[in-house]
């Protein structure tokens, strides 16, 4: 099982209580959103349901497309300023991050203005969806400007008045939204969309830093240092970008060969992975990319915090994975249906595989600690390429089964990739415990899932409380150090 040593117990006792803060709120938002689609479904209907699929689409990638990734590649700077203590250089970053995401945000409400025909003809055939789209507009520029403020917060390490931010955008957003849903029914999807952003805006900015007060930065200045993290965030929306198109063209593929049951099959299972399963790494990345971020110039460090971060990664996503195989025909049914039990396999061999995506995601967000946008481009390419020839490749072969075993080979290959470009090209090394550890929860969650395949769920129940066991001890004991 997963171990950490005493010497590093200060650091885990951070990463595990900014687990424990942003898991429940990871957890909060999926609760929210459950609620939300359950009164969408039953007081507006499948047509809704499709609607809000739709618009927040639509929001999502022009929110990407126009944010530039100063989301994230801003964080690093801030990060880094603050390790060197320069109070002033803080000021002016935070100054210049506010206002490329007013800019942004701007550019972004003209761009969905001046595309919104397209958008609507596209979408729905027509053009009685403009004005739609025009509203829309306001969404992206809340959003713009409320991951300045996300931006601040995460590279200050103000972890408290993040989530307290989530948590207030998010219970605000679903409660104005809910006599939305009852008395406009289906004219209240839109409205609630932007209320929902509108939410998130004003926690963010009456939880904002106030500490570095605002400080002059003339307009060239805004430009010339805003670029440096406009440049790491053009790649990192390439990055982005290339996995969202793969994504389309599979789900196209399928949906021709298929027909769209299997569609909602394959998304059914994709959603059960990659956002229920994975909500451990955005817990957990709020805080170890800052972190990372600030000690990127320092090789010794960086194995450190990378072997650390792996090692207490295992210790917390052992006893989770193993409840998901667990209770995987319990969580199928809750969220959807007895008739998408077909997933079962799907979803307990992706399972599987999110162990070596919690081992390539510690390595990965090294690229960007780095700021070396071109390799991480480039790493995502060859990451989304194979991804997308796996899932061709397995499901011809294998069915639904075969997306559980092309999601395990995909990260199986992706984390050799990442691993080669840590190894290689930054020259780093990971401490014997991560390999050992990494093996050993492989193992067990393997082990799972064979013995649920064969109907042995005693011995995968066993299997859970001895690992669980375990990994709660080496937690406690981590917690004390």
């Amino acid at each position: 099982m997963p171990d950490t040593t005493a010497h590093k117990g200060g650091m885990s006792r951070v990463i595990l209580k900014a687990m424990g803060i942003f898991g429940g709120v990871q957890i909060l938002n999926i609760l929210c959103s459950l609620i939300r689609n359950k009164l969408v479904a039953l007081w507006i209907g499948p047509a809704g349901v499709g609607l809000f699929a739709l618009f927040n689409q639509a929001l999502e990638m022009i929110n990407t497309a126009t944010n530039l990734g100063v989301r994230n590649s801003s964080v690093r700077d801030i990060s880094q300023a603050v390790e060197k203590r320069e109070t002033k250089l803080i000021a002016r970053i935070i100054t210049v991050v506010r206002r490329w995401s007013l800019w942004l945000g701007l550019g972004g409400a003209l761009i969905t203005m001046g595309i919104a025909p397209l958008l609507s003809r596209y979408t729905f055939g027509d053009f009685n969806h403009i004005w739609h789209y025009v509203a829309l507009s306001a969404a992206v520029m809340f959003m713009a400007l409320t991951n300045g403020e996300y931006a601040v917060l995460q590279g200050l390490s103000k972890l408290k008045k993040l989530a307290r931010v989530t948590v207030s955008g998010t219970i605000g957003g679903l409660l104005i939204s809910i006599p939305m849903f009852y008395f406009w029914r289906e004219n209240s999807v839109l409205p609630s969309i932007i209320a929902y952003a509108l939410c998130l805006m004003i926690a963010a900015f009456i939880n904002k830093d106030k500490e570095h007060t605002k400080t002059h930065v003339s307009p060239r200045e805004t430009v010339v240092m805003g670029a440096d993290f406009i440049k790491l965030g053009v790649f990192m929306t390439l990055g982005s970008f290339v996995a969202m198109l793969a994504s389309y063209i599979f789900v196209s593929w399928l949906n021709i060969t298929s027909g769209e049951n299997t569609v909602g099959f394959y998304q059914a299972g994709y959603t059960l992975i990659d956002k229920y399963a994975g909500l451990v790494f955005v817990a957990l990345g709020y805080e170890y990319y800052p972190r990372l971020a600030r000690v990127a110039g320092s090789s010794k460090r960086l194995r450190v915090f990378v072997s650390n971060q792996i090692n207490i990664s295992f210790m917390v996503l052992t006893p989770c994975l193993l409840a998901f195989i667990l209770l995987r025909s319990q969580l199928v049914w809750i969220l959807y249906s007895k008739e998408f039990y077909v997933i079962l396999t799907y979803i307990s061999w992706g399972v599987v595989g999110t162990v070596l995506r919690a081992m390539s995601w510690c390595l990965s967000f090294v690229m960007l600690a780095k700021g070396d946008g071109k390799i991480f481009l480039i790493t995502e390419s060859l990451d989304a390429g194979i991804g997308l020839a796996l899932n061709i490749v397995c499901y011809s072969l294998w069915g639904i089964d075969g997306l559980g075993y092309a999601y395990f080979a995909w990260y199986t290959i992706y984390t050799i990739i990442v691993s080669v470009v840590y190894f290689k090209v930054y020259h780093l090394k990971l401490s014997s415990k991560c390999l050992r550890n990494l093996v050993t929860t492989l193992f067990v969650c393997i082990a799972a899932v064979i013995a649920m395949q064969h109907g042995a769920w005693i011995a995968s129940t066993i299997i859970f409380i001895i690992s669980s066991t375990i990994c709660l001890k080496l937690a406690i004991n981590t917690w004390k150090r």
